[in-house]
């Protein structure tokens, strides 16, 4: 019997990775495009937070993932206790 690998009708559909999407650029075209500053950028590639990837000693990420970076800080998403008062 032929089985197809169909989702499951409950299943969560992954979320697309920004990397994926859209032109790759370096961290300080970026930063030139959004407002942030290139070191900020930098480093939240460093730590993780957002999504990008290091080829030599150049960072890429693309618009989408900065993007995707300045949702997930709106108020909303932000614990109550990190709030600015």
């Amino acid at each position: 019997m032929l089985r197809l690998n169909m989702p499951d009708e409950n299943e969560q559909p992954s979320p697309i990775d920004p990397l994926t999407v859209g032109e790759i650029i370096t961290i300080p075209e970026a930063a030139q495009l959004s407002g942030f500053n290139a070191t900020f950028l930098r480093e939240l590639a460093t730590k993780g937070r957002l999504r990008a990837k290091k080829s030599g000693i150049t960072w890429l990420t693309t618009m989408e993932a900065v993007e995707a970076y300045k949702k997930s800080r709106n108020l909303q998403n932000i614990p109550k206790k990190y709030r600015a008062r």
